[in-house]
């Protein structure tokens, strides 16, 4: 019973993990696909146009476009370049489309050690039945 209890805590802490890296993948498929949104809202506007930059956490500043033909797109490890617009938003597509990829697969792996955790929790409490004890509440 005691081996199968640290299953069920090694497989509790690997569900943490794995709901961590959900919420890191999501948090940046949510800023590319925002990204992608106001790049699209800026396309073809003139030089000078007023327009509302979306700063995070559903804050805006106001500005006025310098350049819209032309991004600065971070390509990491805090690196930026200039690109075309057009260029810009076919790289953050391709991004959005890996970080979905990415968080379907890490959805998907949470989801199967969930199973294994409800799987060691029953076989737990069957084996408490077996030995006579009561139903097992693991905290």
């Amino acid at each position: 019973m005691r081996q199968v209890l640290v299953e069920i805590r090694f497989l509790e802490n690997s569900a943490r993990v794995l709901q961590s890296r959900l919420d890191i993948v999501t948090a940046a498929l949510s800023e590319t696909l925002t990204a992608i949104s106001t790049l699209e809202g800026t396309k073809g506007k003139p030089i000078d146009t007023e327009t509302l930059l979306p700063i995070g956490s559903g804050s805006f500043v106001k500005a006025k476009l310098a350049d819209s033909q032309n991004i600065i797109i971070g390509v990491g490890a805090g690196v930026c370049i200039e690109k075309p617009l057009e260029d810009s938003m076919k790289d953050l597509r391709l991004r959005s489309s890996e970080l979905e990829k990415a968080r379907v697969s890490v959805t998907q792996q949470l989801s199967q050690v969930l199973n294994q955790v409800e799987d060691y929790r029953a076989h737990l409490s069957d084996m408490a039945r077996k030995k006579g004890g009561g139903p097992v509440e693991i905290v």
